[in-house]
C-alpha cells in the first residue's frame, strides 16, 4: 500500500489505499492461497455482491457492513463553468453502511 494524502486531509495526514491486486495478495497471505486463486476468489466476492445489489437485492456481512441499492431523485443543479442551471436525472446508486466491527 501507499500512503497518500487526499485533498480533502488536514496538513500531514497520510491515509493508505489498498486497490484490487493489493487485496488479493493479502487474502493470499492470510488464507495460504495462490495468488491466482485470491484474485478468483476476489473478483467473485465483487461480481456476486455487484449483481445481488444490481438487481435490487441487499448483501449484509455480520459485522463488517451492508450493500444495498439506493434511488437518488432527480434535481436541478449549476454547471460550476457556465452558471447554466442543469437537469440532474434520478438514478440508483450503490450504497455501503458499515457493521459495528467496522466502525473504529
Amino acid at each position: 500500500m501507499q500512503p497518500s494524502i487526499g485533498p480533502d486531509s488536514p496538513a500531514g495526514t497520510e491515509y493508505y489505499t489498498m486497490n484490487k491486486s493489493e487485496l488479493a495478495a493479502s487474502v493470499a497471505a492470510k488464507a495460504g492461497l495462490s495468488n491466482a486463486d485470491a484474485t478468483k476468489a476476489v473478483n467473485a466476492v465483487i461480481d456476486t455482491i455487484t449483481a445481488e445489489v444490481a438487481g435490487g437485492g441487499k448483501v449484509t456481512i455480520q459485522g463488517f457492513g451492508s450493500f444495498s441499492l439506493k434511488e437518488r431523485a432527480a434535481r436541478t443543479a449549476k454547471n460550476p463553468n457556465t452558471g447554466e442551471v442543469i437537469q440532474v436525472a434520478a438514478k440508483k446508486v450503490g450504497k455501503f453502511s458499515a457493521g459495528s466491527a467496522f466502525k473504529f
